[in-house]
């Protein structure tokens, strides 16, 4: 269930954005206890963590790595990476799985950017394919995401989300804005409810360069 970029609305947008071609990553018709989402993922649950990404860190390798299978070798929206200027002030979020080393490590990728000041987005959303039946990595990332930027002064959190998708986003208290086609494909505009995800106090690092 892949969250798109907030330029993805532009039907003149770059192949970078790409939205017809976007599909599920997360295993769909799954069912979700919201009060079990609120208590387990707001940084640990069960197997996985959710973390934001230092520069440095050595599990940027696995992010930059889960993030063109999906989207370049899986998805086929991009031919050699998935990387945009967007990369250059947007904060990268991985889901990590304990068990394994480094950055064979990251199961789970999204990033978030502010695009005005106070407006969030969430992008590039998407998990491993061996480990879409945990379906808490999807929720723990959207939690992550969406916390991470309330934090941080988020007024508003958006994202555009393919139809079949909707349903799963209302249930972690997110409401439709508006149904709109996006190179012929039919997405939501969508927005988080911040009154239930509530701000992290993670601290806001420097903008990061891709």
């Amino acid at each position: 269930m892949p969250f798109l970029d907030g330029n993805s609305l532009k039907t003149d947008s770059s192949p970078s954005s790409a939205p017809a071609a976007f599909t599920p990553s997360v295993r769909l018709g799954i069912g979700v206890d919201a009060d079990d989402f609120r208590l387990s993922p707001t940084t640990h649950s069960g197997l996985f963590s959710f973390h934001l990404l230092q520069p440095t860190s050595p599990l940027m390798t696995g992010y930059w790595q889960l993030r063109r299978a999906i989207f370049c070798q899986e998805q086929h929206l991009f031919e050699e990476h998935d990387r945009d200027e967007r990369d250059d002030r947007a904060y990268p979020i991985a889901a990590i799985y304990p068990g394994s080393a480094q950055h064979f490590g990251v199961v789970g990728v999204v990033r978030i950017l502010e695009e005005q000041p106070g407006l969030w987005y969430g992008g590039r959303l998407g998990v491993k394919d061996r480990y879409r039946r945990q379906n808490q990595i999807g929720k723990g990332l959207i939690w992550k995401a969406v916390t991470t930027a309330h934090g941080w002064g988020a007024q508003r959190f958006l994202a555009t989300v393919q139809l079949q998708n909707v349903r799963y986003f209302e249930r972690l208290h997110w409401q439709s804005l508006e149904a709109v086609a996006i190179r012929g494909v039919p997405h939501h505009l969508m927005e988080a409810n911040l009154a239930y995800y509530e701000p992290s106090c993670e601290r806001r690092p420097g903008l990061r360069a891709a």
